[in-house]
């Protein structure tokens, strides 16, 4: 797990910074319901999105369990934030509008009780956006990043705690009916092979465990032109109306 509270600092530089803060705020803005509303955003970081939510009639509160990540958040979101774990927010049943979560459930064992609680908090009629398939949004079909690690990919895919099948089925089965979707880039993030095969050993990309970790960077030595970007990852966000 990523030690969130020594990363603050830097985080948003190593996350395309204001661009891709930006990018997510008007995927976000084009699924969330307009007008007086109450939006809590889940995970909410540094802020560095929260803020960019803020609307005349809007209330919009930010939650994060890392204080490190809330320092910063305090200052872009003035007494908008509070600390607090997703799976026991610091809220009423049935008080908020839409609940936003961006970047969470792929880090999660089981985003089940996430999901839970996020739609414990909606009002009839809320709303909860959420990312769906962050281990696809880097791989552009026929590409050769995602031929050389299609077979590991597929592998992982059944333990892919963000995958959209698994978070409709959930919703399905909860009475939660679908309310759009929308894509964004991760502006500035796309990944050259010899940076994939850094973060494979460092260990951060799921797909590639530690059986696989050495073959998977031989081939991606084999790629031409081992410094250059290849195109930016696309994101998957998807509404559900409760």
């Amino acid at each position: 797990m990523i030690d969130y509270d020594g990363e603050a600092r830097d985080y948003d530089a190593s996350r395309g910074g204001e661009p891709r803060a930006r990018a997510t705020a008007e995927a976000l803005e084009r699924l969330l319901p307009q007008g007086r509303r109450t939006v809590v955003d889940v995970a909410c970081g540094t802020g560095i999105v929260t803020r960019r939510l803020l609307r005349p009639g809007r209330t919009v509160l930010g939650v994060d369990r890392s204080p490190g990540m809330l320092a910063p958040a305090a200052e872009r979101v003035p007494g908008g934030v509070v600390r607090g774990d997703a799976t026991q927010l610091p809220l009423a049943s049935g008080s908020v509008d839409a609940v936003v979560t961006v970047w969470l459930l792929h880090l999660l064992p089981d985003p089940v009780p996430v999901l839970a609680e996020a739609s414990r908090v909606l009002r009839p009629g809320g709303t909860l956006i959420t990312t769906v398939d962050k281990d696809d949004a880097y791989f552009v079909p026929d590409s050769d990043i995602a031929r050389v690690t299609a077979e590991p990919r597929r592998r992982h895919a059944p333990h892919v705690p963000d995958h959209s099948s698994r978070v409709l089925d959930w919703a399905a089965r909860e009475g939660l009916g679908s309310a759009g979707e929308a894509v964004f880039p991760g502006v500035g993030q796309g990944r050259s092979p010899r940076t994939w095969r850094e973060a494979i050993r460092k260990g951060r990309i799921p797909w590639a465990d530690s059986d696989r970790a050495a073959d998977m960077c031989a081939r991606l030595a084999t790629l031409p032109d081992q410094d250059t970007a290849r195109p930016d990852p696309l994101y998957r966000l998807i509404a559900l109306k409760r």
